[in-house]
């Protein structure tokens, strides 16, 4: 990915604040600042990035950071030779370079009046990139650069510093809201704007409405058209076109187009869940795929499994998939039929337009075409009721 060079600081101010990390890697609704920063320099063009980083916060840092944009990472000891190859590579009409000396945010300007924030000037710059190249040497001094030859950036929006994590919790609202304003001219509907969350890694389709309560994390992908809440939360998760879902929570998953989630469904990582499917209340679904046009109504577990097209389950269906030493899978085909009540005992298939007796415990496969019937003959032991009743105290 091509773009304006940004070159980043994020300095080890632990000391400083008291904090467990530096205030750059500080979270704002989950996700850390340096994530809301790189996305707004995303926004504004940049496409090429290098971050000077101490080793310890290295890897947190680099998750900051999408996988579409060049990414050079260096500590301080080295950041001067390494920083000189990766302004010498990027392109030739790329004649400035952002650069970023500490924790920022960009707020609109109308938006920041509103904040009840004393805003800190911009540590936030433009420079020549030639005039960096040539001062790269042994005695080089970036914060003296940036004295003579850096101009403070200014585009549409404010560039502020963020001095302290009270500085940080007080512009979280005001950066929540222009966030969700950049969804809402995207084509996004919300219902509530002091009730939604949505990270800045999160991409949301034109005609999707999020209603109250919705909590949008890291990696979400949403489809147009769907609707997403009340009171959803959704984390690394993929979600197809013109899907629903309500009041529930989905963690690492991919569900697919026209399918309806919940209420109170929990969809746990590595769930596949395909189109026109229909996961009711109550429903958990644990590292399976579930095929098109499957419907799990209500009160069901199913974890391990791979299930097929138009399979129908009947409530309380629980895939029996752990023996406390090891965790084994259970196959439904195509067009099969699960009782209420059933049980099935993993490692367990069942054939394609089979069924289950409700009540059924299945620890056999069941061929397809069959019924399956696993449960004891009744037996009614008459006048036993009379026999046994208890007498009403007085």
């Amino acid at each position: 990915m091509g773009g304006t060079s940004a070159v980043i600081f994020v300095p080890d101010d632990t000391n400083k604040t008291g904090y467990s990390r530096p205030l750059m890697l500080s979270r704002i609704m989950g996700s850390p600042l340096l994530s809301w920063l790189v996305s707004a320099l995303i926004a504004r063009g940049a496409g090429r990035f290098f971050l000077v980083c101490h080793e310890r916060w290295a890897g947190e840092a680099r998750a900051c950071f999408p996988a579409s944009v060049d990414l050079m990472v260096a500590g301080s000891d080295d950041a001067a030779d390494l920083l000189h190859v990766f302004l010498s590579t990027a392109e030739n009409d790329d004649r400035e370079t952002v650069v970023v000396t500490g924790p920022a945010v960009f707020i609109s300007t109308r938006l920041a009046a509103q904040a009840n924030v004393i805003p800190a000037p911009s540590c936030v710059y433009h420079v020549d990139r030639a005039a960096l190249m040539d001062a790269l040497d042994e005695k080089f001094s970036f914060l003296e650069f940036l004295r003579q030859r850096g101009k403070a950036y200014a585009d549409r929006d404010g560039v502020y510093s963020i001095r302290s994590g009270e500085e940080l919790a007080a512009w979280q609202p005001t950066l929540n809201l222009q966030h969700l304003h950049d969804l809402i001219r995207g084509g996004v509907e919300i219902w509530d704007y002091q009730n939604c969350y949505v990270d800045p890694t999160v991409r949301v389709g034109k005609g999707t409405v999020l209603m109250p309560g919705t909590i949008l994390r890291g990696g979400t992908v949403i489809g147009e058209n769907c609707v997403i809440g009340p009171n959803a939360l959704l984390e690394n998760t993929v979600i197809g076109d013109r899907t629903t879902v309500n009041s529930s929570q989905l963690y690492d998953a991919h569900v697919g187009s026209d399918t309806t989630v919940g209420p109170f469904a929990y969809i746990r990582p590595n769930s596949h869940i395909g189109d026109h499917v229909r996961l009711g209340d109550f429903v958990e679904v644990k590292n399976s795929t579930i095929g098109d046009g499957t419907k799990v109504s209500h009160l069901t577990y199913v974890g391990d499994s791979d299930v097929g097209r138009n399979v129908n389950f009947g409530c309380g269906t629980v895939t029996v998939n752990y023996d406390r030493a090891k965790k084994f899978r259970t196959i439904i085909e195509d067009d099969a039929f699960i009782g209420c009540n059933t049980n099935l005992i993993a490692p367990v298939t069942v054939g394609r337009g089979a069924y289950t007796g409700a009540g059924s415990t299945i620890t056999d496969n069941v061929p397809s075409g069959a019924l399956a019937v696993a449960r004891a003959r009744q037996t009614n032991k008459r006048e036993w009721a009379n026999r046994h009743k208890l007498k009403e105290s007085k």
